[in-house]
């Protein structure tokens, strides 16, 4: 478990795809992620293999792995009701799991390629209000260092003898409270930390506070931006008017 949580955690790269404009890397995982909600299923394993593609050239395959191994359940589970509750047939079950599975893929590549201080850039750059935005950015940090505290305090109540997989569900219930309160704990005390740094940089004392980076397209980005454009026309196209399957 702890394997694939460590798959969340952001690592800064340099890749081709990690120099890109957040905005870039936004607007290429956003027209996969819009191009696989009307897209057959030919379309849909070309935009999987586009985003294993572009995993390879971010050099976060392995993270990519772990990331949408909790994916996997919910592919299969969407496959079985497709096709046995629904009765939609092989073709239509694989369809609406390939696409759930490209949706949650292209948001992973997004969210693997992007720090939290870019992500921050750019949904200033979309105006959102600034309490928002940073409730968001700081729930996507430590959302995954809380899942390792947690595997940790577990690690460590195994070790003194506590079982978790035995007895009842009441028992199993019981059982998470010594895992519940060191972990309040825990995120009380991060929380306490991080509003001391937040005063120590008089957070609030302005409502339009500035940046010390800027967003700045290159001709990279423009690049990127009028390639994934006419491939999403394309691709839209397909889906829309070309029935292969």
């Amino acid at each position: 478990m702890q394997w694939v949580a460590s798959g969340f955690l952001f690592v800064r790269g340099r890749s081709v795809i990690h120099r890109l404009d957040p905005r870039a890397r936004l607007f290429l995982t956003g027209a996969i992620f819009i191009v696989s909600l009307i897209s057959h299923i030919v379309v849909l394993a070309s935009l999987i293999t586009l985003v294993i593609v572009l995993t390879f050239l971010a050099k976060i395959i392995k993270r990519f792995g772990k990331s949408m191994t909790f994916a996997m359940p919910l592919v299969a589970l969407a496959f079985l009701l497709d096709y046995f509750v629904w009765p939609l047939g092989l073709v239509g079950a694989t369809t609406y799991a390939l696409r759930l599975f490209a949706v949650i893929a292209s948001s992973s590549l997004f969210f693997l390629t992007t720090t939290p201080d870019e992500l921050e850039q750019v949904m200033r750059w979309f105006h959102l209000p600034s309490d928002f935005v940073m409730v968001f950015v700081i729930a996507v940090r430590f959302v995954p260092v809380l899942l390792l505290d947690a595997l940790q305090i577990m690690d460590a109540q195994r070790s003194r003898g506590l079982e978790f997989e035995k007895g009842n569900i009441l028992k199993r219930l019981r059982n998470t409270i010594p895992i519940l309160v060191p972990l309040i704990a825990v995120a009380v005390n991060r929380s306490l930390d991080l509003a001391e740094a937040m005063d120590s940089r008089a957070y609030g004392a302005t409502k339009r506070p500035t940046s010390l980076y800027v967003l700045e397209y290159k001709f990279s980005d423009y690049f990127t931006t009028v390639v994934v454009a006419i491939s999403s026309f394309l691709g839209i196209y397909v889906a829309l008017f070309v029935h292969l399957i």
